[in-house]
């Protein structure tokens, strides 16, 4: 899997992506993740990649011009196709499903707008589709770009220990999780469930499931829709 990031603030992403888990998957080479600043592409001699808004309003748009560019170049690095994402408030809402189909793609470039977005021209031109990772709306595409790439990436091989690390969690398989526990068995006068250390696999799956089920139908009751009908 090879991951591109096309950004105003490279640095900003790679102090997120050099750490952790997706640092150390990078680091093996079970992904790869490149970040591009876009500013390196203006032909502005004074190195501007924005300007005010045709018809008036607040704040600055950037041009088309760096953010092709810097996409052509990007493109021409590599002969692997490249899926084009634009992360805005006004794409499809990620799911885990879309993550799923995504991790499939050799290749994501994944465009970071900043200020009041982007000229749309470009976007008409390069942009396969766009996503958005809530109904809310952060400064930049950076922030929505790394968890993209962090859920990506998470689901790649080699990138977790095993398959169990992420089959298990929430909303893989259109659920809620299950609750965990660690050491102390006993904590401020709070037990751990019995059932958890019995040692009893069947058990434990089946108290688990339940637990899982019983938290999605409460706090979720849009998943717990999709997930009976599904079932």
């Amino acid at each position: 899997m090879l991951i591109e990031i096309a950004t105003l603030f490279p640095e900003m992403c790679e102090a997120v992506l050099s750490a952790s888990i997706i640092g150390r998957a990078r680091a093996k080479g079970a992904i790869t993740v490149r970040c591009h600043q876009i500013r390196d592409y203006t032909l502005d001699k004074h190195n501007r990649v924005d300007d005010s808004p045709f018809g008036g309003g607040m704040g600055m748009v950037m041009q088309a011009q760096p953010v092709y560019d810097c996409w052509k170049a990007v493109r021409e690095q590599s002969e692997l196709p490249m899926h084009t994402i634009y992360l805005s408030p006004k794409g499809k809402t990620l799911t885990q499903q879309r993550v799923r189909e995504l991790a499939q793609m050799p290749r994501l470039f994944l465009l970071c707008g900043h200020y009041e977005g982007i000229d749309q021209r470009v976007l008409d031109r390069i942009t396969d589709e766009e996503i958005s990772v809530g109904d809310y709306v952060v400064t930049g595409g950076e922030l929505p770009a790394l968890i993209l790439t962090d859920a990506v990436a998470r689901m790649c091989p080699d990138v977790l220990p095993a398959p169990d690390a992420y089959e298990e969690e929430s909303h893989f398989n259109g659920l809620l999780e299950y609750p965990q526990y660690t050491r102390p068995e006993t904590w401020e006068g709070e037990s751990v469930p019995p059932v958890l250390l019995s040692g009893h696999h069947k058990n434990i799956a089946a108290w688990r499931a339940e637990q899982s089920e019983a938290i999605t139908r409460e706090r979720r009751p849009d998943l717990w829709e999709k997930w009976i009908k599904l079932k």
